[in-house]
């Protein structure tokens, strides 16, 4: 299974470098106040990617975080002598 692994990853590799080697050609991207960036195609796909995983890693990661400081609340407000998760059971 490891060997399947590493065969897809090199394949995948391989690939990238490819298109990589397809895109090279220079572009412009024109930003306001006559701010420019000249760069290669595959460099700015890259970029724009990076941010776009940076984006969605940090939409995921703060309500992660939030979920657990509001458990740990939670788990304050618990008595030591309760034992966490079970509830109590009423008396018949």
């Amino acid at each position: 299974m490891r060997i399947v692994t590493w065969a897809i990853r090199l394949i995948v590799f391989v690939l990238l470098v490819a298109f990589a080697a397809k895109n090279a050609d220079p572009v412009t991207l024109r930003f306001y106040f006559d701010l420019v960036w000249q760069a290669p195609l595959i460099v700015v796909l890259f970029v724009f990617f990076a941010a776009g995983a940076l984006f969605g890693v940090l939409a995921l990661v703060l309500p992660l975080l939030r979920s657990r400081r509001e458990i740990a609340i939670l788990r304050k407000r618990i008595p030591p002598d309760e034992p966490p998760g079970h509830p109590p059971v009423p008396e018949l």
